[in-house]
């Protein structure tokens, strides 16, 4: 092979690259070259090799998407699935966790409540399930209840509260975590009311909670209001109820055991 062919051979693959980072193939630009030898040496056809080049291509832009819906998400990054002991989890619940983590009560606007004392495992489960549904495509949002009523007062007060409203309408569940922990004066109830039912039958809530329905008159003070939010929340819902000791009881005393015997041996 001459010189100068080898220069035009170049000069093409250079010229391709850029062609194809212009289209924002990105998994073209890194594999196009290796595949293409790959289909010298099996003796591909050409659209032998373009499918292996779209598939993969493909395959690379879910997974980025994933990642970018992971990193959107703030779902705590070590509460997932895997890191869930099951044999924890009430027999009802782990039944019910499989349906879920599929994230079709999303596609239905349907939402997922989660109910238990402090300790029970309430976060990591919802959060489990949040992970699982971005692995399928969908948009989760992780939030505490309080920074949720304090963004959404804050949009309110600077006027800005239906746009707010609408880039959460984006997700197709939000995580509420911790809702019993508010204690609003009416403005703060105002603001929540108004999420749930802009949400209602559109988008799913996912809400922890260590307070039953009827002591959500706590967080929205007026008996109406109270039972208006109940409404909505429970229409379409799936209940999670963990009952059961506190599980960050049992963890912390298995490690003062741990700790008691490695003092004994010393």
């Amino acid at each position: 092979m001459s010189a100068s062919m080898t220069t035009t051979g170049q000069a093409e693959t250079a010229g391709l690259a850029l062609m194809l980072r212009a289209l924002k193939l990105p998994g073209f630009v890194e594999h196009h070259e290796v595949f293409a030898q790959q289909a010298e040496r099996d003796g591909w056809s050409c659209s032998e090799y373009l499918h292996q080049l779209v598939e993969l291509e493909l395959s690379s832009r879910t997974q980025r998407r994933i990642e970018r819906n992971r990193k959107a998400s703030q779902l705590p990054a070590d509460k997932t699935l895997d890191t869930l002991d099951l044999k924890r989890v009430p027999a009802k619940v782990r039944r019910q966790l499989p349906g879920l983590c599929d994230g079709g009560f999303a596609k239905r606007a349907e939402n997922v409540l989660c109910f238990g004392l402090p300790g029970r495992g309430k976060s990591h489960i919802v959060c489990a399930i949040g992970h699982e549904m971005i692995n399928r495509g969908y948009r989760v949002l992780f939030i505490p209840a309080y920074l949720l009523v304090q963004q959404l007062l804050a949009a309110k007060r600077d006027l800005t509260l239906k746009d707010d409203l609408r880039k959460l309408d984006l997700f197709d569940a939000v995580i509420l975590d911790d809702l019993g922990y508010v204690q609003q004066d009416r403005d703060e109830m105002e603001v929540l009311f108004t999420f749930l039912g802009q949400r209602y039958e559109r988008r799913s809530v996912m809400i922890t909670s260590n307070l039953v329905f009827s002591q959500w008159d706590r967080i929205f003070k007026d008996p109406m209001t109270t039972a208006a939010a109940i409404d909505r929340v429970v229409h379409h819902s799936a209940i999670l109820n963990l009952e059961g000791p506190s599980i960050r009881k049992q963890d912390a005393e298995a490690r003062n055991k741990r700790s008691k015997r490695k003092k004994g041996k010393k």
